[in-house]
């Protein structure tokens, strides 16, 4: 079995390309913000879910413009010298650790606008945006990008030689990172749906450091394989640092909430 992009292009119309990236992309953020939506109203029925729908498009279009700003500043030579195609993102050139990043940082805002409970918020988010991932890793396929070292596995993915690092040029067939990504984005999800029902009620925020500590682990594992990431610190890729960051910043919360459960329980 061998992977191999059809192209980058679903279809045109009057010339004007629509690419499989934009339409998996909305897929993604449809399904992630309605599976967002279930689980917030099964959690919290007592709150008016139906506001997840009312400013989920900010939180869509904030996430969006924070993956891609992010992606920008992670290649700032080029886009520097060609600043008009920092905003085109039909082709690509997203990263989800920015995305994630302010898409946290604005439902936080929204929970305190709308009087909903932020960290009850942000375990529903986080059960969606798994699922978003999994799906959204799919237009990396179609780009032709994410894929990690040569190989002749039988699910080796090829990518053509205009995408292929110059060191990587009489290769033919990578591993797909990105298919690694969306199966173990998709584990992540069904783990994340245990811990829901186990400590959405009695230790809301536990799922959302959950989230982070296991996509962090996730990335980490993908960044070490990938041979196109975005850019590297000292030979570490940048993606892997952040997620070091996350697991750090997730471990620390779970002891507040903790501390503070035992405080409430004393």
């Amino acid at each position: 079995m061998v992977f191999q992009s059809p192209g980058d292009i679903l279809f045109r119309v009057f010339n004007f390309p629509v690419y499989f990236y934009g339409l998996i992309l909305a897929i993604a953020c449809l399904v992630g913000v309605y599976l967002s939506f279930l689980f917030f109203k099964k959690y919290n029925p007592d709150k008016d879910y139906d506001l997840i729908w009312d400013f989920s498009a900010y939180v869509i279009i904030a996430g969006i413009l924070g993956a891609r700003l992010y992606y920008c500043l992670l290649n700032p030579v080029y886009y520097f010298n060609h600043p008009n195609e920092i905003l085109l993102i039909r082709q690509g050139g997203l990263s989800i650790h920015g995305g994630v990043t302010i898409g946290i940082l604005v439902l936080i805002l929204l929970a305190k606008k709308y009087k909903l409970p932020v960290w009850n918020l942000l375990d529903s988010f986080v059960c969606g945006t798994a699922v978003a991932q999994a799906i959204g890793r799919w237009g990396n396929f179609f780009n032709s990008e994410a894929f990690g070292f040569p190989t002749n596995l039988p699910w080796k993915l090829y990518i053509p030689i205009a995408r292929r690092p110059i060191e990587y040029a009489d290769y033919s067939f990578f591993h797909p990172a990105f298919l690694y990504e969306s199966i173990l984005d998709l584990i992540i999800f069904i783990i994340l749906c245990f811990v829901m029902k186990k400590f959405a009620k009695t230790k809301p925020g536990i799922t959302f450091c959950l989230y982070l500590i296991l996509y962090s682990l996730v990335r980490i594992f993908t960044e070490y394989i990938r041979v196109d990431s975005a850019l590297n610190l000292y030979s570490i890729p940048i993606a892997q640092i952040i997620s070091v960051c996350w697991i750090l910043i997730a471990i620390i919360i779970m002891m507040v909430i903790y501390k503070n459960q035992n405080t409430l329980d004393g």
